[in-house]
């Protein structure tokens, strides 16, 4: 046996041996909780002779910490599309990401079936304005497919200097052919809440994506609202929200709750299960809401909703959401490196699970692309699934939000008659 292969497998005894002592410490720490399950030494074995065969038998040499990052990812990737292994990169963008001000393309993406899938793409961002849609299915990155890429690798890929351009290639659903978009990437400020009034009495606010920030944003985009004059209802705009940060969405769902539960979470460890209450105060007094969903609103937009539906506060108006109900936690390995690995899962005050069924709205509405038939105006263009492409009124031949996107009218009508039944 050549000195390397002996060093290789010197290694790979004192990595089983390693293993076999944590997790027998794991075992012993978890008996109470019913985790006591008996060591795998033949699959490690396996594991062992893998990992010896590529060290001698590959066609070039492979170092031992790739293979054995190789291995961590594999683990984690083969669990479910949210649990990744984090290097030092992604860990710092990680970081940046819930900070609101990010670099790329602006879309938030899982993996699906070996290719990476687009959750939603954010307002106002590179994907955004060149047509990404949600549930749109990434096959290759500027003509290299992400089959047998991790969703890490394919992030990175994404990533890249501001003002360079990246080619997806998509499948999207009721399209024969594979189609191509181009776009440029930048740097990605997000804006989390925006607001304006719709009419006299009715205001609208669109939350983007959650950040540390976004319940404090919410509360004072309706205070301001509130300074026009007495709001008799608002919509509140959770369409192609990706998510974000838990707390956010527990702020925002708190903001029009006075009581109860707001969600919970079960999981196999005592730490990972949580129960959030919501406490006195209704920035709106009870005025009546509508909130609006669709298929690209995912994980802390769909705790919202279904906190708000369940406690019969808002009616929720739209398509069914992602389904994306799972807490990751990171566990951090080194100073700069770590796992993010799903340990819990959502549940509405009701006990509805999140992930996969996400939420069903109370009033279904088609995803309908309108144009304005005047042809002095154009035609008013509409953005994907209805949703129009600004909140400003005056982007679009002077018509107010309400005139230029579907869903909005609709939520709109439905307040209006809602605050008529009240005040009988």
């Amino acid at each position: 046996m050549s000195k390397s292969c002996r060093t290789g497998y010197s290694l790979i005894v004192g990595l089983v041996v390693g293993v076999m002592l944590s997790v027998s410490v794991a075992v012993y720490a978890d008996r109470d909780n019913g985790a006591q399950s008996a060591l795998p030494v033949e699959d490690l074995q396996r594991f062992t002779d893998v990992y010896m065969r590529i060290k001698r038998n590959y066609v070039t040499e492979v170092e031992d910490k790739d293979l054995l990052d190789s291995a961590i990812q594999g683990m984690l990737s083969g669990l479910d599309q949210h649990s990744a292994y984090l290097d030092e990169q992604d860990f710092e963008d990680m970081q940046v990401g819930t900070s609101g001000e990010f670099g790329g393309l602006g879309i938030e993406v899982g993996m699906e079936d070996g290719f990476v899938k687009v959750i939603a793409p954010i307002d106002d961002t590179p994907a955004s304005r060149a047509g990404v849609e949600a549930g749109d299915l990434i096959i290759r990155l500027d003509g290299e497919s992400v089959k047998g890429m991790s969703l890490s690798d394919a992030v990175a890929k994404m990533r890249g200097e501001k003002g360079s351009d990246i080619t997806l290639t998509i499948l999207r659903d009721g399209e024969d052919r594979p189609k191509e978009i181009t776009i440029t990437r930048d740097v990605i400020q997000v804006q989390s809440v925006r607001s304006e009034i719709l009419e006299d009495g009715f205001g609208y606010v669109r939350i983007s994506n959650f950040q540390q920030r976004t319940a404090r944003d919410l509360v004072r985009a309706i205070e301001d609202l509130q300074e026009q004059g007495e709001l008799q209802g608002l919509v509140l705009d959770l369409r192609n929200n990706p998510g974000g940060i838990l707390t956010g969405a527990v702020g925002v769902s708190d903001a029009f709750l006075e009581e109860g539960l707001i969600v919970y979470t079960e999981g196999r460890l005592e730490d990972s299960q949580f129960r959030y209450q919501a406490s006195p105060g209704d920035v709106l007094k009870g005025a009546p809401m509508v909130v609006l969903v669709n298929r690209g609103s995912a994980s802390a937009s769909e705790i919202v909703a279904g906190a708000l539906q369940d406690h019969r506060r808002a009616v929720v108006m739209g398509q069914n959401t992602f389904g994306k109900g799972s807490v990751q936690t990171i566990l951090p390995l080194t100073q700069n490196t770590g796992i993010k690995l799903t340990t819990a899962r959502y549940f509405t005050p009701e006990g509805r699970a999140i992930n996969e069924d996400g939420i069903d709205p109370d009033i279904r509405l088609q995803q309908l692309v309108v144009q304005r038939s005047d042809s002095e105006n154009g035609g008013a263009r509409m953005g994907r699934d209805g949703l129009p492409e600004s909140v400003d009124a005056d982007e679009d031949n002077g018509e107010t939000l309400a005139e230029r996107d579907y869903g909005m009218n609709e939520a709109l009508n439905l307040l209006k008659g809602l605050n008529f039944y009240n005040r009988r």
